[in-house]
């Protein structure tokens, strides 16, 4: 049976964060920040292995996880895109993981049942992406098989993520969720300010 040792949740927290005008992963929300929620969300569930993808001033994000117990990597090239960190990031999972969490730090507001929906088919059934949907929505972080991360690694990059998704579409299971959350990144101010009313801290 999968259980939380066998899963890597890959957080990306690499990006610029232009939109927002400050650095997004250490903004406050409620008594944490974009950060700690995401980590906070993942040990909820028994995950051990955090892995967080870094780019724009990671230093002060390495500070700040000092003693958080993560692992962490450097995408040097974030200015690529969003898929130049899953692809840094998936070349440093742990050899004794069967999948991964793919998880932006941008969007806080996963409920941990999300999670353990998505553990609890990708077990159950013969899949490589289990997918949270809400009223139909694809979102975030699917659960996917590190079967798969030599075809990410190896990507051109045209497309992205959602690219190589479209191309084991036939195993990939989407799950119903009732959780809004998974649909809700904040990229802008405005996002921000929705949010902070929107959803408990």
């Amino acid at each position: 049976m999968i259980a939380g040792n066998d899963i890597t949740a890959l957080i990306l927290c690499a990006g610029r964060s232009s939109r927002m005008g400050d650095l997004k992963p250490l903004l406050p929300l409620g008594k944490d920040n974009f950060i700690e929620r995401s980590i906070n969300l993942f040990r909820r569930v028994d995950i051990k292995d955090i892995l967080m993808v870094l780019g724009h001033e990671a230093q002060r994000i390495i500070t700040f996880l000092d003693g958080l117990n993560v692992r962490w990597v450097l995408n040097d090239n974030y200015d690529h895109g969003m898929f130049s960190s899953v692809q840094t990031g998936v070349r440093k999972l742990d050899e004794n993981s069967r999948a991964f969490f793919l998880h932006p730090a941008d969007i806080p507001f996963v409920y941990a049942e999300t999670l353990q929906s998505l553990m609890q088919s990708f077990e159950a059934g013969k899949t490589d992406v289990c997918r949270p949907c809400y009223l139909g929505r694809p979102g975030h972080p699917p659960l996917i098989s590190t079967a798969l991360t030599g075809a990410i690694s190896e990507f051109d990059g045209v497309g992205g993520m959602r690219a190589v998704l479209a191309r084991h579409r036939e195993k990939t299971l989407d799950i119903d969720c009732h959780d809004p959350g998974i649909l809700m990144d904040i990229d802008t101010p405005e996002d921000y300010e929705k949010a902070l009313k929107t959803f408990s801290p």
